[in-house]
Parts: C-alpha cells; structure tokens; sequence
C-alpha cells in the first residue's frame, strides 16, 4: 500500500512538471541561453520551499513515514568538488535536455529517446561505482 503511495506521488509530481512545461527541452535550452526566467523561477521556487520544509521538519521534530527521527548529515565542505560536480551535471543535462527526474516523466510521456540518456546515466552511475575509491572526496 505505501508504495502505491509513493507512486501517485510521482505520477502527480510528473503532471505538474508536464504542465509547468519544466521538461520541455526548448525551456532548459532557453534557461541555458539565458532566454528566460521561466526555468530559473521554477527552480528558485524549488530551493525556497525547500528550505522553508527542512527548516520546518527541524523545528517541529517531524518523523519520517516509519515513525524514526529525520536526522541531516552535515555535506563535507570543498568548493571544487561542488563546482566540478555541477558543472558535469550541467553539462550532461544540457546535452541530454534533461536531468535525472524528467528523464523518466518524459520517456512516460512518449519520448523513447530518453532511453539512451537513461542508459547513459546509468552507465556513468555505474562508471562513478568503479572508480569512486580513486577520485578525491
């Protein structure tokens, strides 16, 4: 039962992505040409609400769905990695048109393409695994 839960949660989530246009690749391409604000407030709206939800589960000492306290580990500090993380983010989702959560919201919605970037990530995901213990963290 909770995992259909989980699932109407991300059928509605795609919707809205879907209706909010914030998988059409002609709108990720105008936000990396600096063409539109549209993706930028999508995305801003994005950042805010969530810290305004993480700063709302800390003072109410929210549980998570299994009844356990929501514990956040502090991210290990390092500029480089940050920059050199997002930039190969950002790279591959100007490339493919798309990032991680709409990739799968648009092979759902007919575009069989995302295949291929689905097997990309998966591959790089993949690629990350073996070489992980050699990269500076």
């Amino acid at each position: 039962m909770k995992v259909l839960r989980y699932l109407f949660v991300g059928i509605f989530f795609g919707i809205v992505l879907v209706k909010s246009e914030a998988v059409s690749w002609y709108r990720i391409i105008e936000m990396f040409k600096f063409q539109s604000f549209h993706m930028y407030g999508i995305i801003g709206s994005a950042v805010i609400l969530g810290v305004l939800a993480l700063w709302l589960m800390k003072k109410s000492g929210m549980k998570n769905t299994e009844g356990n306290s929501i514990h956040l580990v502090p991210k290990d500090k390092g500029f480089v990695r940050y920059i050199l993380g997002g930039s190969i983010f950002g790279f591959g989702w100007a490339l493919a048109g798309a990032c991680p959560g709409p990739m799968y919201i648009l092979l759902g919605t007919g575009v069989f393409s995302m295949l291929i970037v689905i097997a990309a990530a998966v591959l790089g995901t993949f690629v990350y695994g073996v070489l992980k213990d050699k990269l500076p963290h």
